[in-house]
């Protein structure tokens, strides 16, 4: 058979465990042991699942308590001097508290500091801690994790391959914090501690390592491409006769295969799901010396493997090759899907013939084993019978009625040029916005939503279980509402917001309120942290049967006479934090939603909402990571944004928000969506982001620069926000400037959201005086 290959493992736990222990530990609930143990649990569940499913290279070091790329900040001891008096106060004591303090920021005993900034992995929607680096920086081994975890696998008798990111993608994935050098320089300073790390798993007995080195698929300048050869000639030397891997994943190798495949690896991996016509001028290029692994079951979507096209591409390498220099793999970590397809049981939710369309993690590990199988030509009578059972689900997925609906094809087909256009320019809107609303300068709002409450999570839960009615679920989440409303008013904030307390997810809740979307109980993927989501399945075409959100903001702004903003998700978004069919263009995908969601604001401008956000935080995430695929995109990513929220008066406000994005290469992009307010993500950046829309390119309408990050439990001084306010205003005129938080209040607790807004509000107050 040939060896099966699987890049990574969920590491949330099946049921989130994993969550529920870290927040129990920022609690003070549960001790560091405590919170060691249930991870400890993960990890031998996880190994266990691999080994029992046949996956032969079993990835260790792919779990993480926070991040990934937080562990090698630490493990490589990249650590920013502003955490050194914590590290101090620790005794120098590279534990928990100062890996969730980086991760979360700190605030107590004294000690008042900022989390590091936070960014997308590449083009999904997880979140890593980007690591910062000066020009003096200096690297050192501060922490064996990698080890501990090989050896822990090993007391259990199972042999793993330890995941390491590559030292190039490393750096690049990087930050510097000081102008005048380049941070890919360090790779000198950075490669003696990468030649311990692989020299100690190593001596460990390590047989394979993977080195996880994404860059090699995507556009490189030249003086990169040039380290490659030189830098995995030294990290081969220093692994002492263990097996490296460089591992690739997310696109194809394209102008980078002669470099792939020349290096001094055992193995190079493929991404054929991303990149899956690769195949076809990378195997006249590889040596005999290398043996390639395919990664044809997908990482980062949860639809069943269809096993006549990937056995099509194994028997093509096997061709070629051998079957002994010929891997079958994932096509990258499965961190990116749920755990667990058995434990979805409700087909009110998830209908048996949708849920025979699917594959999650552990059944995408019996998908490389079928595929291993097949492939050697040596399957019993059971893979048989899977192989079937795999043929007849994508012909009954092909052929469904659920999927087709022709008057919403009709209906993307028929969209205008005039569709996707504003009446009015900007300015005129503005003038007429001015007069309806008269908001002052540096104008107060919020992202959208307030606390999720335990109480809030109870009532929804209860209602799903049958133990509260429907009216009583109402009337506590409109008391819930009207105390927003009121705790808003008396903070003084210009903008409110009705909180959305109604709300699971920002994505999900809309999901549950369209046509051709599936739902799952345990489908949960890691965001960030302990933050994870839970994203719907989009399996058929979409539509918006009835009004989703008009109710609930209807009912708040009767309770105010100050505006209270409509809140939508944005159709890009709502595609990028689904699970997308993949029968179709994305694009075509996203204008069936992007005209739900027009319906949607058209039904709130009707029932008196004159101001309405659109969040579209996944734009940046979804780009192409290859530039000469980016522009077509935001084309229509942009013209889809454009069709749900056009269509409206002059005097209508749209807003729309940003997060954790870099802009620079697509700000005259965003620009077109030509939202009236645009809210952005800025605090843990020290607004280095808002560089993007006063730059050479002077970004034409109102601007929100986030002045806290709400993913820090930590309070900020109202000093310290009115200094980041300046430096927005030395950059953006103020006559642009609105006053804002970085995201959605909905994972924080009242008491320091109270505070932080309080200042806030302040904040603007000062600015507005000093103007």
């Amino acid at each position: 058979m040939l060896l099966t290959n699987n890049l990574g493992y969920p590491r949330v736990g099946p049921f989130r465990e994993l969550k529920k222990a870290n927040e129990a530990y920022w609690a003070k609930k549960i001790s560091a042991e405590e919170l060691q143990q249930v991870a400890k649990s993960i990890r031998e569940n996880n190994w266990k699942t691999q080994q029992d499913a046949g996956i032969k290279l079993i990835p260790s070091n792919d779990f993480s308590f926070y991040d990934q790329v937080l562990d090698l900040s630490l493990t490589v001891g990249a650590i920013p001097s502003r955490y050194n008096s914590l590290l101090n106060k620790l005794d120098n004591n590279y534990s928990l508290d100062l890996y969730f303090a980086i991760a979360r920021g700190f605030q107590e005993d004294g000690i008042d500091v900022t989390a590091s900034e936070m960014t997308k992995w590449f083009d999904t929607n997880y979140h890593y801690i980007v690591p910062e680096f000066t020009k003096d920086q200096s690297f050192k081994l501060s922490s064996e994790k990698f080890l501990n975890e090989y050896k822990e696998a090993k007391e259990l008798g199972i042999e793993t391959k330890p995941v390491i990111i590559g030292p190039i993608t490393y750096l690049l994935i990087g930050k510097e914090k000081e102008v005048g050098f380049d941070r890919i320089d360090l790779i000198d300073r950075l490669l003696p501690v990468y030649e311990q790390i692989l020299g100690k798993l190593a001596d460990a007995g390590a047989q394979y390592i993977q080195i996880d080195e994404p860059y090699l698929a995507l556009d490189l300048e030249e003086k990169v491409k040039a380290l490659y050869p030189s830098i995995f000639e030294k990290l081969n030397a220093a692994a002492k006769g263990a097996k490296l891997i460089a591992t690739t994943y997310f696109e194809a190798l394209q102008d980078n295969e002669d470099i792939a495949v020349n290096l001094p690896v055992h193995a190079l991996h493929l991404d054929l799901v991303r990149g899956e016509n690769q195949l076809d001028t990378v195997l006249a290029k590889v040596p005999a010396s290398l043996t390639l692994s395919l990664g044809v079951v997908e990482g980062r979507n949860i639809w069943k493997n269809d096993y006549e096209k990937s056995l099509a591409k194994i028997e093509q390498a096997v061709s070629a090759l051998g079957k002994d220099r010929v891997w079958v793999g994932t096509s990258s970590s499965l961190l990116h899907v749920p755990y667990d397809l058995d434990s979805e049981k409700k087909e009110d939710t998830l209908p048996a013939e949708v849920k025979n369309w699917l594959a999650f993690a552990k059944q995408k590990l019996a998908e490389v084993k079928d595929l291993a199988v097949l492939a050697d030509d040596d399957a019993d009578a059971e893979t048989t019978e899977r192989y079937q059972a795999n043929k007849a689900a994508a012909e009954s997925r092909r052929t469904s009625p659920l999927i087709h609906k022709p008057e919403v094809k009709t209906r993307v087909s028929n969209i205008t040029d005039d569709d996707a256009k504003r009446t009015s320019l900007f300015e005129a809107r503005k003038e007429a916005q001015k007069a309806k609303f008269g908001l002052p300068d540096f104008a107060t709002t919020t992202i959208g939503s307030f606390p999720q409450t335990k109480d809030v999570r109870k009532w929804r839960a209860d209602l799903k279980k049958g133990l509260i009615s429907q009216e009583e679920y109402d009337k506590a989440i409109a008391e819930e509402t009207e105390s927003a409303i009121r705790l808003q008013e008396q903070l003084d904030i210009d903008v409110l917001v009705h909180g959305e307390f109604e709300r699971n997810d920002m994505v999900e809740y809309f999901g549950e309120q369209l046509a051709g979307y599936a739902f799952t109980q345990y489908g949960w993927v890691q965001s960030y942290g302990s933050r994870c989501v839970k994203p719907p399945v989009i399996y058929g075409d979409v539509y918006r049967p009835a009004d989703m959100t008009v109710r609930w903001s209807a009912y708040a702004q009767s309770l105010t006479d100050r505006p209270v903003k409509g809140m939508l998700t944005g159709p890009v978004t709502i595609l990028q934090w689904s699970f997308v069919r993949n029968d179709q263009p994305r694009s075509t995908t996203t204008y069936q939603i992007a005209l739900a969601i027009l319906d949607e604001v058209q039904a709130l401008e009707k029932a008196g909402i004159k101001i309405i956000q659109i969040d579209e935080p996944a734009i940046r995430e979804g780009l192409p990571l290859r530039k000469a695929d980016q522009q077509d995109y935001l084309d229509w990513s942009v013209r889809a944004f454009r069709v749900s929220s056009s269509n409206v008066e002059d005097d209508t406000q749209i807003h729309t928000h940003m997060c954790y994005s870099e802009f620079n290469d697509i700000i005259r992009d965003i620009a077109a969506m030509d939202a009236d307010v645009i809210t952005i993500e800025t605090s843990r950046s020290q607004m280095e982001l808002l560089d993007a829309f006063a730059g050479e390119f002077k970004y034409p309408n109102d601007i929100g620069p986030g002045v806290y990050d709400i993913h820090s439990p930590r309070v900020p001084s109202t000093e310290e926000m009115v200094d980041l306010l300046r430096k927005a205003k030395a950059v953006v005129p103020a006559k642009q400037l609105w006053v804002n938080p970085d995201c959605g209040l909905k994972t924080r607790a009242w008491p320091e959201t109270k505070a932080a807004l309080k200042g806030m509000v302040e904040a603007a107050k000062i600015l507005r005086a000093e103007a």
